[in-house]
């Protein structure tokens, strides 16, 4: 389990996190969202021992990680930019990575390279983006190690590799003790993979919670009441998010579950009600929103 107690990280006159607790357990996959400049890699790279957080503590299986080998010696973090030595190939890369990790699954990653058609002799310098991005998953996964770091994953890869790293990660939780943190923009992929969500907004942490749970206490609706005047009547009786209205059609972002929130439409008697799904980006837009950032207010 890696445990953060009341993290925060200052740059000069810049709070990059504020005061952030989570824990992220084994046995799934976490994916951390946020808005630009909310402090995602930043956390990535404390978790990884990379940088010192000014306040709270960060625990890995119950040690501190910052100065501490055996707690890093658990984690792998592959950055969004990663760094190759100049020259370096994918098989001088195996040395390399067998130096830092002794579990590295050297054969493992040479057949990965294999079944994607890279060559394992060419220099890394002369890859594209995206294949650079394969490469460096790849020794991630292949590292060993129980906790595996990655900041904007998908970023570059084609549709059929994106959909067979995942199968790789769903793999590897099923036959060894593997948990990946997941860094991303991409809120479509990570609703696909992620069974925990933790969404950072300007440092801070607005929810961290599984994402089913997610679904299961928001609902979106749709609602056309007999009388108009009712609206606000209604809006009052539900923990409302966000509504808006369109013509005769009131929509609703509520907290609380699909039978409560629906229980008290009914009790309008409206002459039409639906209860439409959420997505992790609306989940993420409304969450945003609520804490002020409103991007809307961009194109108005």
């Amino acid at each position: 389990m890696i445990e953060l107690i009341n993290v925060s990280k200052k740059f000069q006159d810049v709070q990059a996190l504020r005061e952030v607790t989570s824990a992220i357990n084994e046995g799934e996959v976490f994916g951390l969202v946020g808005t630009n400049g909310s402090g995602k890699s930043t956390l990535l790279r404390m978790i990884a021992g990379v940088l010192k957080q000014d306040t709270g503590e960060i625990l890995i299986d119950g040690i501190p990680v910052w100065d501490n080998p055996a707690a890093k010696a658990d984690v792998c973090f592959i950055p969004d930019l990663s760094y190759f030595p100049v020259n370096a190939t994918p098989v001088t890369m195996t040395s390399i990575w067998k130096t830092i990790y002794p579990d590295f699954q050297e054969k493992r990653f040479l057949e990965l390279l294999s079944k994607i058609g890279m060559d394992k002799k060419r220099r890394i310098n002369a890859f594209s983006k995206g294949m650079k991005k394969q490469l460096s998953l790849f020794l991630g996964i292949c590292s060993g190690t129980k906790y595996l770091l990655c900041d904007e994953t998908f970023d570059g890869l084609d549709p059929v590799v994106r959909q067979a790293v995942k199968g790789l990660l769903a793999s590897e939780i099923l036959d060894r003790e593997f948990v990946p943190v997941i860094a991303s923009h991409n809120l479509r992929e990570m609703e696909d993979i992620c069974d925990h969500v933790g969404l950072l907004h300007h440092g801070k942490l607005l929810l961290s919670s599984a994402l089913d749970d997610m679904k299961f206490n928001m609902q979106k609706v749709q609602v056309v009441l007999r009388d108009p005047m009712m609206e606000e009547e209604l809006k009052s009786r539900l923990d409302v998010i966000l509504s808006e209205k369109r013509g005769s059609i009131l929509t609703i972002v509520a907290r609380g579950s699909y039978q409560n929130v629906m229980d008290i439409i009914e009790r309008m008697n409206p002459i039409f009600a639906e209860n439409l799904p959420l997505t992790l980006e609306e989940i993420f837009i409304t969450e945003t929103e609520v804490a002020g950032y409103d991007v809307r207010s961009i194109h108005s």
